[in-house]
């Protein structure tokens, strides 16, 4: 994939892939996106739930930002948390390194922690503090065979419908469904009717939440703590 650098509004960076013209995160803020939309909206909630483990299943694990704000959210957290994340298309170290995330990333134990998290191998679990797991997983979720029953925290962040059509399917999200835990919680940057439908159908429990800066709204899904009948 051709990508290219740019910076959004809060300043941090993200990628922009000629093919798909698409960017990786929203040029309105791609931390200011990732802390509202998957951490306050999902683990957030999650880690005041419960004081054991927390699981997190990421959907796209591209510059890794997701994973880094919840390591820096592990840091202070009370329980410890696990990371599985999937990526079909790995970004190669070059393009990582040129993401140049020491301009606003300032604290210098993040950036090793971002190192960490890029050097891991893949499909290994590997312990990178007391309280933070990550598991990569080198695979296309459509042919990876997810754990039934296990995550408590879905961050579903695939490219839009629209450029990636074959990720937002009813029975994609059957089978997040089914690698849910009662009472998980699925979060999404995307608010299209067409996407909620397909969630409700799969099993999921809809609620329509303001998006963060430069969106009206985000879509937060639950599975239900008690079986549907």
């Amino acid at each position: 994939m051709q990508v290219e650098v740019r910076v959004t509004e809060d300043g941090s960076s993200t990628l922009y892939v000629h093919a798909l013209d698409e960017h990786y995160h929203s040029t309105h803020g791609a931390v200011q996106e990732a802390l509202h939309v998957y951490l306050g909206a999902a683990l957030e909630p999650a880690l005041a739930a419960t004081t054991g483990p927390v699981r997190v299943l990421e959907i796209g694990f591209g510059t890794g930002l997701n994973a880094l704000l919840t390591l820096q959210r592990s840091l202070t957290a009370a329980q410890p948390i696990a990371y599985d994340t999937l990526e079909k298309y790995p970004l190669p170290p070059t393009i990582i390194r040129s993401l140049g995330i020491e301009r606003y990333v300032l604290n210098p134990e993040l950036l090793e922690f971002h190192e960490q998290l890029h050097a891991a191998p893949w499909n290994e679990a590997v312990a990178l503090t007391p309280h933070f797991t990550v598991r990569k997983l080198h695979a296309a979720l459509q042919d990876f065979a997810l754990p039934a029953v296990s995550y408590d925290v879905i961050y579903f962040d695939a490219f839009a419908p629209e450029k990636q059509p074959d990720m937002w399917t009813e029975a994609v999200f059957e089978q997040l469904y089914a690698a849910a835990a009662p009472g998980a919680l699925l979060t999404s940057y995307c608010a299209k009717g067409s996407f909620r439908r397909s969630l409700k159908a799969a099993g999921w429990l809809i609620e329509k939440l303001p998006g963060p800066p430069g969106k009206r709204e985000m879509t937060r899904a639950r599975k239900s703590a008690e079986p549907i009948s």
